[in-house]
Order: C-alpha cells, then sequence, then structure tokens
C-alpha cells in the first residue's frame, strides 16, 4: 500500500509545484496575449495585418488551451496510478522477475507506456484534425495518420525493445556498476541513431530527394563550401502531404550528414530568405552549440544515472510507493517519477542556454552572408505562414522559449557583418 510518508509528502509537494508553475504560465501568457494581440509589433509593421494578427491569437489561443487540458489530464493519471498502487498491481501480474528479469523489466515498462500512448491518441486526432485543420494547417489524411501511427509504433517497439533489453541485461548482470556502463549505452546509442535516422527511419515516413532548385542547390553549396562544411546533400522532403507548416535542418552524422528543406518553405521563401537561414544553422555549427550541447546531456545523464543507481538501493522509495520490497527495474522507474518535477523547474535554465545560442547563430549570419536582411525577411515570412505567437509573456518565454521572441529577435540582428578587432 502507498505510504503517506515525508518522501511522498516532498513528492507531491514538487509536483504540485511543477503543475501550478506550468498553469500560472500558461494563463499569464494567455493574458498577455488578450491585452497586446491586437498590437502589431514595429519590427513586423508593413509584414503583418490586422487579419493575420487575429489569426494568430485565436491559435495560439486554441493551442495554449487545448495544451493546458491535455497537461493536466496528464497529471491527473500519474497521481492515480501512484496513489492508487496501479504499478505494484501490475508487477503482481507479470512473470517472477527473479526468473524472466529482461521479461519482467520490458513488460513493466512497455505496459504503461502503451497505456500512455493510447490515451494520448485522442488529443492528437483532435490536435491534428481540428485545432491544426481549423488554422489551415494540417493536410494530412485519417489514412495517412493510421499509417504513420503503426509505422511510429513498429519502429518504437525494435528501437525502444532493444535499447530497454540492453540496459536492463546490464541492470541484471553489472548490479554495482549497471549506472556507468548504462551512461556509455545510452551515449552509444544516440551516436548511432544519429548516423542511422537520415537514410534509413526518416524515409519510412517521408519522401527524401535531391533538392530540384538548381540555383537554390549551388547556393547552399557554395555557402557550405566557404565555412569547410561538407555535407552528404541537400534534399528537400514532401511535408506538405502532413501539414503546411515550414522548416529546415541539418540531420545527420559523418557520411549521412544533409540539409533537409520542406518542400513548405522552398514553395513560400525566396533562395536569399532560404540561404539566410541556413546561415543560422552554419552559426550554430561554428559556435559548436551542438557539440556543447551533446557534452551538457552527456554530462547530466551521467550524473542522473549515478543518481538512480543510489536511489535504487532506497528501501525507502520502495515501500513509499507501495512495494514490498526494492526491485532494481521498480526503482529506475520510480526514480524518473519523482525526478520528473525538479526537470520541470529546470527547464527555464536551459532555455537561456538555447536562446544564447541562437542569439550568437544570428549574429553570425551577417558575416557569412554580407547582411541580415534576408534572415530578418525569412522570420517576418516564417512567423506569418506559422502563425507564431508575436505577443508571449516576458515569464512564458523565459521559461520556455529556446529562442528569443520573434520581435526582441529581430530587433537584436546586426543589420552589418562586426567590424574586424
Amino acid at each position: 500500500m502507498v505510504q503517506f510518508n515525508g518522501l511522498m509528502i516532498l513528492f507531491l509537494a514538487a509536483f504540485a509545484a511543477s503543475a501550478l508553475v506550468r498553469l500560472a504560465l500558461s494563463s499569464l501568457n494567455i493574458g498577455h496575449l488578450r491585452r497586446h494581440g491586437r498590437e502589431v509589433p514595429e519590427v513586423f509593421q508593413g509584414a503583418i495585418d490586422a487579419d493575420t494578427l487575429a489569426r494568430i491569437s485565436r491559435y495560439t489561443l486554441d493551442s495554449s488551451r487545448f495544451a493546458t487540458l491535455e497537461d493536466l489530464i496528464g497529471d491527473a493519471l500519474t497521481l492515480i496510478v501512484l496513489l492508487g498502487g496501479l504499478l505494484p498491481w501490475l508487477l503482481g501480474l507479470l512473470p517472477a522477475w527473479q526468473e524472466h528479469f529482461i521479461v519482467a523489466g520490458l513488460l513493466f515498462f512497455g505496459i504503461p507506456a502503451l497505456a500512455s500512448g493510447l490515451l494520448g491518441l485522442p488529443f492528437d486526432l483532435y490536435r491534428t484534425f481540428v485545432i491544426e485543420r481549423r488554422h489551415g494547417f494540417s493536410t494530412i489524411t485519417l489514412r495517412l495518420w493510421l499509417i504513420d501511427l503503426v509505422k511510429g509504433l513498429a519502429v518504437s517497439i525494435v528501437l525502444l525493445g532493444l535499447l530497454l533489453s540492453g540496459f536492463l541485461a546490464i541492470l541484471r548482470f553489472a548490479p554495482a556498476a549497471w549506472w556507468f556502463w548504462t551512461w556509455l549505452l545510452f551515449g552509444s546509442f544516440q551516436l548511432v541513431m544519429l548516423w542511422l535516422y537520415p537514410v534509413v527511419i526518416a524515409p519510412l515516413f517521408n519522401k527524401y530527394e535531391p533538392i530540384r532548385d538548381a540555383g537554390l542547390r549551388d547556393a547552399i553549396v557554395s555557402l557550405m563550401a566557404q565555412v569547410g562544411l561538407k555535407t552528404e546533400g541537400v534534399y528537400q522532403v514532401d511535408a506538405g502531404k502532413r501539414s503546411r507548416h515550414t522548416n529546415a535542418y541539418f540531420t545527420g552524422l559523418g557520411k549521412t550528414k544533409r540539409i533537409v528543406l520542406f518542400d513548405t518553405l522552398i514553395a513560400s521563401h525566396t533562395a536569399e530568405e532560404i540561404v539566410g537561414v541556413l546561415a543560422h544553422e552554419i552559426g550554430h555549427w561554428r559556435g559548436r552549440h551542438i557539440l556543447k550541447q551533446l557534452i551538457f546531456m552527456e554530462a547530466a545523464s551521467f550524473f542522473a544515472l549515478w543518481l538512480a543507481s543510489q536511489a535504487v538501493a532506497w528501501p525507502l522509495l520502495y515501500e513509499t510507493f507501495g512495494f514490498a520490497k526494492p526491485i532494481p527495474f521498480v526503482g529506475v522507474l520510480l526514480f524518473a517519477v519523482i525526478a520528473a518535477p525538479v526537470t520541470t523547474l529546470l527547464t527555464p535554465v536551459l532555455s537561456a542556454v538555447q536562446r544564447r545560442y541562437e542569439r550568437e547563430a544570428d549574429a553570425a549570419v551577417a558575416g557569412l552572408t554580407g547582411t541580415t536582411a534576408p534572415l530578418v525577411g525569412a522570420l517576418k515570412r516564417l512567423a506569418k505562414d506559422n502563425l507564431a505567437n508575436l505577443h508571449p509573456h516576458p515569464l512564458y518565454a523565459r521559461f520556455y522559449y529556446s529562442h528569443p521572441p520573434l520581435a526582441e529577435r529581430i530587433a537584436a540582428l546586426p543589420p552589418v557583418p562586426p567590424l574586424p578587432s
């Protein structure tokens, strides 16, 4: 039976604080939009009209309210599972873990994950076929949505099943140093996935082909050569069959490294604007931001896994949540549950670091292309095409935003390359 001891009280306090912070920030953001949603920021004068501003407000309000509802229901279900003793009940239904450690562990992690995914389907359906379609974004058919669902489930079962099996084997046969070997396993898995994703997984869902616009391709290749950055190719992807949202990104590792442009981006932006966006991405590469983030994540996971190894041996952790005795894989899951609210409260720190990287990447654009005008044009067009909120509450932006708010970001862009020192 679940015990309401000091540990449970601390967990519930952190859980409630996390939920209240998210709810308060969402309310602040909505209220701020209601007060300022009819004002066109100075840097968007002439690019955003009153009708577009009204559409932005409606989309932001619909999305925010639905996300808040989804979070509240998710929080409620989490508490029902934890306080209702459903995890000990589930363990009792599984094969004896002493004899069938890996099988029992796979089922103990897999069944709640599958249940969570199934419970999330109605939310995904409503978001895709009601909210996104209402605001002119979603183009996906129900048939394609179902195909994506089946493919995604199959890929997840295979990849996560292999990863989790490896983790459970380590937990079983290296009980003293499992956290260290797990850290190496997870890090290796990430690197393999970075290499495999562009050539094996992504093509399961979309069609990738070399970019058709020869002029745009040559401009991108020239920009890449300017900084000595080699890539496997420049591709366009048929993202428009699912959504009208626009995007571009770098992906891959080593020989699978490539640039990918959404077909919706190519259709709505000029070649100069697209080159400006990619110059920003090259700014990330020159600033080694991806490497820095990878190092930070590896260091954080190293510490988190070591901390989990201490918690796994703590009898009070199991007693608090209704388990009769310590079971290693149960302890790992319980530690993850307890750590989740704390991780949420650390979000603004991570967001601040990411915003700093974005400002550095923006500042590099002028030096790479000679001007920031195309990037400014691209950001304005992206804001209009994606109905981005131009009036986020400052606290909300500082907590969640990995990029500076668009009006602030455009105003901060240097108009010319920095002078040599």
